[in-house]
């Protein structure tokens, strides 16, 4: 009986976590192939720029259709759909060369059937953890240590396939994960609670607009959205374009997995932690020491050390972001009717999308025209003068309630 109970939290974790992987493979393959093509790390940040795009648009209407037609259901297909994508990439290679057009055109696809996965899940877990009866911290805190766990396998993996059998052959694997995730989460079987009456209607279009309004009325969740907003423009740009460029220059591709793979890793069992520190603190202190902990291990950072030390600091970083992505999810799901948390999900999904869209091209251009090292460090600067403006805000204080 218990295993039964615990089952669809399990299946959930691994539908999770393989898709993870998958997506992490992306996050490292595409910029690194845009690299070797180009030899720029302005086309590169464009590649990212406009095939984030897709995701920005989308993330509100995959948040109503996630609440409408289901968060087991559009989680599956939207793997499926993410695999058949990545396979088209070898298989065009097979007909012709591989250019930055094509490269674009099939990462806006990928970009375009995959966006939503992780919010119909992260909308799933209050059901899947009534089921395993498990409390929200716990059931978040092992959601999350599972998301980074699959963000540490997933880069690690890339790494290697590069070396092995070429970036682009590389795309194989990270369709079969999505394979694998979509026929785990084809096994959920779990009552997906819905309220009785959900006054919210109208098109797609209207009933997902209704998601910012929903998030306006909860000003302590818009603060925390607003940082992780920052974040994505500022921070994300330094794992996703400054440092491909700099082990792309100095021929290191394992490096780069290495350095990614361990805040990963940390981030995990920072994660864990989150139950034990919400039994302890409360949740604005955790999100101000988190946001704090981020720019104490990105600052050192960016003055590009000896590899080890990069990894020492990389792991203060990662372990201090690992209770943000719990805590949020917590008070979502805590303060959101169930009818209308796919869509705030999918708010988050494209805070995360227009991140790169808006700051990625910039950024690699800036390091074509000033070098790593100066755009590391004005990036870290950057996280840490956001870390205390968010982290001084008073009405982060009612998170607590």
């Amino acid at each position: 009986m218990i295993l039964r109970s615990v089952k669809p939290f399990v299946l959930l974790q691994l539908a999770s976590i393989t898709s993870i992987i998958s997506g992490s493979m992306v996050f490292i393959l595409f910029p690194w192939l845009a690299l070797d093509i180009s030899g720029s790390s302005t086309v590169s940040g464009l590649l990212v720029t406009i095939t984030s795009i897709p995701g920005l648009l989308l993330s509100p209407v995959m948040g109503s259709i996630i609440d409408r037609f289901g968060r087991r259901r559009t989680a599956m297909w939207i793997e499926y759909l993410a695999a058949i994508s990545c396979f088209l990439l070898p298989i065009t290679g097979w007909f012709t060369e591989i250019n930055v057009v094509i490269l674009i055109a099939l990462g806006t696809l990928k970009a375009l059937v995959s966006s939503g996965s992780p919010s119909a899940r992260k909308s799933l877990v209050p059901d899947a953890a009534d089921a395993a009866h498990m409390t929200l911290p716990r059931a978040n805190g092992i959601h999350e240590a599972v998301f980074a766990t699959g963000f540490a396998i997933g880069p690690a993996i890339a790494a290697v396939s590069i070396t092995l059998i070429g970036a682009i052959n590389a795309f194989w694997i990270v369709g079969a994960f999505a394979v694998l995730s979509g026929a785990f989460t084809w096994m959920i079987r779990v009552h997906e609670k819905h309220e009785e009456h959900d006054e919210e209607s109208g098109n797609p279009f209207v009933y997902a607009v209704q998601g910012f309004k929903i998030l306006f009325n909860t000003p302590a969740v818009l603060i925390v959205m607003s940082a992780f907003m920052f974040l994505a423009v500022v921070y994300l740009p330094t794992e996703m374009v400054v440092l491909p460029r700099y082990f792309n220059e100095i021929g290191y591709p394992e490096g780069l997995g290495l350095i990614v793979s361990t805040m990963a890793i940390c981030s995990t069992f920072g994660a864990l932690l989150f139950e034990r520190l919400a039994k302890r603190f409360s949740y604005s202190t955790i999100f101000r020491g988190a946001i704090l902990g981020v720019a104490f291990g990105l600052l050192p950072m960016s003055q590009l050390p000896e590899q080890w030390l990069l990894l020492v600091f990389g792991a203060i970083l990662g372990f201090t972001w690992g209770p943000l992505g719990p805590l949020l999810n917590t008070v979502i799901q805590e303060k959101i009717p169930a009818n209308k948390r796919g869509r705030v999900f999918a708010l988050e999904m494209a805070i995360w999308s227009a991140g790169p869209m808006i700051s990625m091209a910039a950024v690699g251009g800036a390091i074509d025209n000033f070098g790593v090292r100066a755009v590391y460090l004005t990036l870290a600067i950057l996280v840490t003068v956001s870390a205390i403006i968010f982290g001084a805000q008073k009405k982060l204080n009612q998170l607590n309630h």
